[in-house]
């Protein structure tokens, strides 16, 4: 199994151009969802995740196919590329998101986002084991500065937090989460190997993951509803657009053209962005401890971008 070609050009302008887009795009999905962890908060309550989860993806993959229309980019997949779609589905929008939601419902989310750090170093050993990929030192110690960075900046954070048994099976399901994540971005990855879009193998992705979170709804008898309140419509709407199509589109175009540990590295981004929206939403003041697991943090994302793509073993 071969490595993931490079297209981006080998003139220095070239990857200095391509170096930009790819920091512009972790900026623009570690801000995106920096916010949406408080955002997910605005949906627990009344409404069970499971149905939060499906409203979410299944607005978003309408959107993502109108779109895709609209700008005359292609939706049709071969079977390779739909079963390579599943597998995406499967384990980004519905195992792993629906693990999320429940988990926020018992742990904080930064909690949950620290635990999501550890997404690059997973993608690494698992592209590492299966996929036949041997990533340069540089970008392991750069996910490595990353998950330690997080840790830092959380620590006082996860020692204050009530970790009783309610918040042990929160803490089980974030790891489930990850874990599922980074099996997802496997199988993009296997559907970039088939030739498939991007926007339109997301787009298909996120419709099939939300089938079968429905399906499982409907065998298990959640009660399909809304809350029909500014918070939960608006949060719904923001965590469609913004945090689904608009997010995972960046994502998976910075993973196909710069590697999956750098875009999964977006994760270990997100929690200072979260804990600054804490601050200025929720009233909550952070120390020194914060901006030491910061410098920690954007210095593991330097080394990532740096560092060279992986190549076959």
């Amino acid at each position: 199994m071969t490595a993931p070609t490079d297209t981006v050009a080998t003139t220095p302008a070239g990857l200095r151009r391509a170096t930009l887009l790819a920091i512009g795009g972790v900026v623009v999905c570690a801000l995106i969802w920096g916010t949406t962890w408080y955002a997910i908060t605005w949906q627990l309550g009344t409404v069970d995740p499971i149905v939060s989860v499906v409203w979410r993806f299944g607005l978003a993959a309408l959107v993502l196919f109108a779109g895709c229309l609209i700008a005359r980019q292609p939706v049709r997949l071969n079977k390779a590329q739909h079963l390579a779609a599943i597998g995406q589905g499967a384990f980004v929008f519905a195992l792993s998101y629906a693990f999320v939601y429940q988990s926020e419902e018992r742990v904080a989310s930064a909690i949950v986002a620290v635990i999501f750090a550890a997404l690059a170093f997973l993608n690494l050993i698992l592209f590492r084991v299966v996929g036949g990929q041997k990533a340069a030192p540089a970008a392991w110690f750069g996910a490595g500065l990353g998950v330690l960075g997080v840790i830092v900046l959380s620590g006082s954070e996860m020692i204050a937090a009530d970790m009783g048994r309610h918040a042990l099976i929160g803490i089980g399901m974030a790891v489930v989460a990850v874990m599922s994540s980074a099996l997802g971005n496997f199988f993009s990855w296997r559907g970039q190997q088939a030739g498939s879009p991007v926007l339109g193998s997301t787009a298909w992705a996120m419709a099939y993951g939300t089938a079968m979170l429905a399906i499982y709804g409907f065998a298990t008898g959640v009660e399909w509803r809304i809350e029909m309140t500014a918070g939960y419509l608006i949060s719904l709407l923001y965590l469609a657009v913004f945090g689904s199509v608009v997010a995972f589109a960046v994502y998976f175009w910075v993973a196909r053209t710069r590697g999956y540990a750098l875009a999964s590295y977006i994760s270990a981004l997100t929690p200072p962005i979260a804990m600054l929206v804490s601050v200025l939403f929720e009233g909550a003041r952070f120390g020194w401890p914060a901006l030491a697991g910061l410098l920690l943090v954007l210095s593991g994302q330097a080394l990532l971008i740096r560092a060279p793509k992986v190549s076959a073993a």
